[in-house]
């Protein structure tokens, strides 16, 4: 049964190491920190001159991987055989090569442990899978839901002992994104420069993460929830005169995305926290922006709205966009969403 990184990682911690792993899936975060462990720490630096081989599988065929995780270690308990990228195996997708995996997940060398780190999924459904399955770990690491990053930021601050400020997670979220990688790199590059027991809150995550204190997608987003003309307008005017660094596509799928989801909170007969967190695939931290934005936007302007934006995005694509300029074409849409 496929492991989580969380139990693989619990007992590499405490020095339990299986003779096989297969690593998968479409969230490279987990992976990477679970091959790198192994790396660093399977085997003592004294050992690792001769018993340690990293490969990339496009260099590497299956028979020639078989042969090395078949031989003995030298002067060592064990030896450490790492295939980065092995979905590129020369061969993996033939069926005797497939067969050769399976026969030696049957029977692995006990001194061996080989690594096998997909950036991909792989099928789990093969039987060379299921034996790896059976025989040692898989681990599938599955993209994050939008709406589970919050949490995720919160777990891994509260693991490196931080505080972090709602506001600072709602920004690490929407300049971020989902890319758990960079999400956990700028929080290691904040956490070098916080001062003992300093929270990491709005202010730090604009200073550290090199977010404009002014004029960014979180608050123009938020200038149009409150239907702040004033405030929408001087962010448009900045974006609109700094196009390279603010580009037309993630602003109009940043307010695609969040309007959809008004519209789908007028049409929620409960609009509880807790409902609307579920109906709308957000963390309930949200929520309340959805709440502000009905209050501010009826039904029939939603849903003109979204065709606004909708208009927008063919204009940004070259339909329809006569001599507008993306900003210009921005401040129009604005106005529209506004009034």
């Amino acid at each position: 049964m496929p492991k989580s990184a969380a139990d693989v990682l619990k007992d590499l911690k405490k020095k339990v190491y299986a003779p096989l792993y297969l690593l998968h899936g479409d969230e490279p975060y987990y992976i990477d920190k679970v091959s790198d462990f192994i790396e660093e720490n399977a085997l003592s630096p004294s050992d690792r001159s001769f018993n340690q081989f990293v490969f990339f599988g496009k260099d590497l065929t299956v028979p020639a991987l078989i042969s090395h995780a078949k031989r003995f270690p030298m002067m060592a308990e064990r030896q450490l055989i790492l295939v980065k990228e092995a979905q590129g195996l020369q061969g993996i997708e033939q069926k005797e090569m497939q067969v050769a995996l399976e026969n030696y997940a049957k029977n692995p060398l006990s001194s061996t442990i080989l690594v096998l780190v997909f950036k991909a999924s792989a099928d789990e459904r093969k039987t060379w899978v299921k034996t790896f399955d059976k025989a040692g770990i898989l681990m599938t690491s599955k993209k994050f839901y939008d709406n589970k990053i919050p949490d995720w930021i919160l777990e891994y601050c509260h693991e490196h002992g931080l505080k972090i400020s709602r506001k600072a997670i709602e920004m690490l979220v929407e300049n971020v994104g989902n890319d758990l990688k960079r999400l956990a790199s700028e929080i290691d590059k904040i956490m070098l420069n916080l001062r003992i027991d300093e929270e990491i809150n709005a202010q730090v995550v604009e200073k550290y993460v090199g977010i404009s204190k002014e004029y960014n997608y979180f608050e123009f987003q938020k200038a149009l929830i409150n239907r702040d003309v004033l405030r929408a307008n001087q962010i448009v005017n900045f974006f609109a005169a700094n196009p390279k660094d603010n580009p037309l596509a993630p602003i109009v799928l940043l307010l695609y995305n969040f309007f959809s989801k008004v519209l789908l909170t007028h049409a929620t007969q409960d609009k509880s926290e807790r409902n609307l967190a579920v109906v709308l695939g957000v963390n309930p931290f949200f929520t309340k922006d959805y709440i502000s934005a009905i209050r501010n936007y009826n039904l029939a302007k939603v849903v003109q709205i979204i065709g606004e934006i909708k208009k927008l995005d063919l204009k940004s694509k070259g339909v329809e966009s006569g001599s507008l300029s993306d900003g210009e074409a921005l401040k129009e849409m604005t106005f529209r969403i506004l009034h």
